[in-house]
């Protein structure tokens, strides 16, 4: 039994499941048929583990290198750490030592996604703003549509993992594994729906009408009549909405002319139901939280939309007067939601 020639990788899971079993080194090394103090060397460098990460010192850089990487981080956005520090002629600098420096200055962000707004959208949207100026937003039925995925929003999530735990395991799906179209509306406190459009739809004029007349007309009929009177729809210009199919069938049900809200291009930082979407998403998809079916995603939206409550949607929709006065302080610019 010779003692320098290390353990096979075959002894070594023997040695392993014996171990497990109970067995001392001097029995697992009467079955391997090898020297005792060999068994005794592995089981030893097997419990030490890993070394401890000894932490280098960080290179330093002059007070003259970091105003230069300072100002060279504020004219670059979004850059990574090796181009901020290549424009400023920085060499020789890990990466582990550039981001650190960063940390200090700056943090890492996602590009802020907006509709593009040239000068006519920007006309269009203070003239929008200026003729709806002293109109009573409590009368305006706000609608949209919003798709849900089985994933969420980007198919993925980020967060703190403590020290010792391991990362839970997310599904991996193309495209998300699906989606369910939910269509809502919000009025003064009162939450219209959700209502699901049925799966595999694709919504055209006559699908969107369709659907229309069998959610969205089953809450208007118990309407009162002063209060279908006085009710302003408002949709966005998608070409299902905005159609002749789709304005013809609105005005036979009596929504027509100034009841019809006109709508500005490439402007859902005006609608406060994209605020609605964003809290029923929160909620949904809070701490990564995926879905196995569309079923049950559909459930999640019902649920986060039941625990809104009218004062919730009261503010948003009480947020009309400060947007429109904020398109035209800004001459029809993004106005944020």
């Amino acid at each position: 039994m010779g003692q320098k020639k290390d353990l096979t990788g075959s002894e070594k899971s023997k040695r392993v499941r014996y171990l497990a079993e109970g067995c001392s080194s001097l029995k697992i090394a009467k079955l391997l048929k090898r020297d005792h103090r060999t068994i005794k060397r592995f089981i030893q460098n097997s419990q030490q583990g890993r070394k401890k990460r000894v932490e280098k010192p960080r290179r330093k850089i002059t007070a003259h290198e970091l105003r230069k990487v300072k100002r060279a981080a504020a004219k670059m956005p979004l850059a990574t750490s090796l181009a901020i520090f290549q424009s400023c002629n920085i060499t020789g600098v890990p990466k582990s030592t550039r981001c650190a420096i960063l940390r200090d200055m700056a943090k890492v962000r996602k590009a802020e996604r907006r509709p593009p707004l040239n000068k006519t959208h920007k006309l269009k949207r203070q003239d929008w703003a200026k003729k709806y100026l002293e109109t009573d937003f409590s009368k305006v039925l706000w609608t949209d549509e919003m798709r849900v995925s089985l994933d969420g929003p980007d198919g993925w999530a980020r967060g703190w993992i403590g020290k010792g735990q391991r990362a839970p395991v997310r599904l991996r799906r193309q495209q998300g594994g699906g989606g369910v179209l939910v269509w809502a509306g919000i009025i003064k406190d009162e939450l219209v729906g959700p209502f699901r459009v049925e799966d595999g739809v694709k919504l055209n004029s006559q699908s969107y009408c369709q659907f229309l007349e069998d959610t969205f007309k089953q809450w208007y009929r118990k309407k009162s009549a002063s209060f279908k009177k006085n009710m302003i729809f408002m949709q966005d210009n998608a070409p299902s909405h905005a159609s002749k199919y789709s304005t013809a069938w609105l005005a036979r049900k009596g929504i027509k002319e100034e009841k019809l809200m006109t709508w500005p291009p490439c402007s859902p930082d005006l609608n406060p139901i994209e605020n609605l979407w964003s809290i029923i998403k929160c909620e949904i998809y809070k701490e990564g939280k995926q879905y196995t079916s569309l079923n049950s995603v559909w459930e999640a939206v019902v649920a986060a939309a039941r625990n809104v409550d009218g004062e919730q949607i009261k503010t948003l929709t009480g947020s009309m007067d400060g947007r429109l006065l904020s398109v035209l302080a800004k001459k029809g610019g993004y106005i944020g939601r």
